[in-house]
């Protein structure tokens, strides 16, 4: 059951919200999901992307046009129709391979967006900088260095004829994120996740887009952002950026308040705490014990956590004359089909989530969550939970001063 009535969130209540937003050419927001390397990746029997018309017919019938994927620039640079060996980000988490793994980007990549354009489906282009065992991705030294890779990349996508279908180019996954991005060091080197305004990691953006940008004008181009703080949208000059692609979850707001709680809570009961998140199962057992006390004991605060901070980003965006996607959100960071561990809670706040961003008008493209794929079985198989989310994603309004005709093309 959907936590809102159809007589609530119905097309009539929804419209009467928003329709004093003007729309320009009848352009609405793309309903998107995230893939990442797991396009690539997980092609074993099982693991959800072996069959890609499969995929892609499925990813359709849920309502999505749109699909972010990591193009593995670095890799394409170096050689694209090489064998590359992958090291696993992480064991514990279902994004990508859980061990070492061998892909072969080109001609993979163009064969993949060939698939999209039969579905309809816009590809936005980004990358997680995925490790290799020759550890290529360290070759990135500059902002020049950097540009080249992704317009080597491009041609060759160019080459096949397949460019129309690029929504964008997102540079790099969560700048400057030390596990996406080791070869960027910031000023000073501790400031990593979210600290994307400093003098030195403005100046390589703004060269990165701008070299990208010189070769192919009519791309959409920026970098993906992961922080809290996103009044910096109002105190930097980002109109180097087509727009700002902001992730967003509830369980990131009041400085963790919600994952401090579940160590807490965790703690005082005598379980493991000082765990990394990223490779232990220990971090899922102390999930699986507390986040029904902790999420229904007062499930609108936490609610209204997430659901102020999307106005709020929006606010903030919309002075800064950036119109939104978010690809990754609302209410969990990490998650999966696990004992003990239900999909409705995160289902509600994801519903939340996407149709607060919606009513905004400031987001070009939306996600339903970071798990909309075919290895999170529990969100994936709920095919009228994701119908009846991304109609409404597809019939919102975009505030008309954040389009231009760069925007409206890429988004037809």
């Amino acid at each position: 059951m959907s936590i809102f009535s159809k007589s609530m969130y119905g097309n009539k209540i929804f419209n009467n919200e928003i329709h004093n937003f003007e729309m320009k050419n009848n352009i609405s927001p793309l309903a998107i999901t995230m893939w990442d390397f797991s396009w690539l990746e997980r092609r074993w029997p099982g693991a959800g992307y072996e069959d890609w018309d499969k995929a892609l017919s499925e990813l359709k019938e849920r309502g999505y046009n749109a699909v972010r994927i990591d193009a593995f620039p670095h890799l394409v640079a170096e050689n694209p129709q090489k064998t590359w060996t992958l090291h696993e980000v992480w064991s514990i988490q279902n994004w990508g391979s859980p061990d070492i793994n061998k892909v072969q980007v080109q001609p993979n990549l163009n064969a993949f967006i060939a698939k999209c354009k039969e579905y309809g489906i816009k590809v936005g282009l980004s990358t997680w900088f995925r490790k290799d065992s020759d550890n290529i991705r360290m070759k990135i030294t500059s902002a020049a260095k950097h540009a080249e890779i992704w317009i080597k990349t491009l041609q060759t996508i160019e080459k096949d004829g397949l460019l129309s279908s690029v929504l964008y180019v997102d540079l790099c996954n969560e700048w400057p994120g030390d596990i996406w991005a080791p070869f960027f060091k910031n000023n000073p080197p501790e400031l990593t996740w979210g600290q994307w305004h400093t003098d030195v990691s403005m100046n390589w953006m703004k060269t990165a887009a701008g070299l990208v940008r010189k070769q192919y004008p009519q791309l959409l181009i920026n970098f993906s952002f992961d922080n809290v703080d996103i009044e910096k949208y109002l105190n930097y000059d980002l109109s180097f950026f087509d727009f700002a692609e902001h992730h967003i979850w509830m369980v990131k707001e009041n400085n963790g308040e919600f994952y401090r709680e579940v160590k807490e809570r965790s703690r005082k009961a005598g379980r493991p705490v000082d765990i990394d998140g990223l490779f232990s199962n220990q971090v899922y057992k102390n999930l699986v014990a507390e986040y029904e006390g902790l999420y229904f004991e007062k499930p609108e605060y936490w609610k209204k956590l997430l659901t102020d901070k999307i106005k709020l980003t929006a606010e903030y965006t919309a002075k800064a004359k950036l119109p939104l996607i978010t690809t990754e959100c609302w209410g969990i960071v990490d998650y999966k089909d696990w004992p003990l561990l239900s999909w409705g809670w995160v289902k509600e706040l994801c519903e939340l989530g996407a149709v607060t961003a919606a009513q905004t008008g400031s987001w070009i493209a939306i996600a339903t969550s970071n798990f909309c794929g075919p290895q999170f079985a529990g969100m994936w198989n709920d095919v009228e939970w994701h119908q009846r989310i991304t109609k409404t994603i597809k019939s919102a309004p975009v505030k008309s001063e954040l389009l231009n005709s760069k925007i409206i093309n890429a988004l037809k």
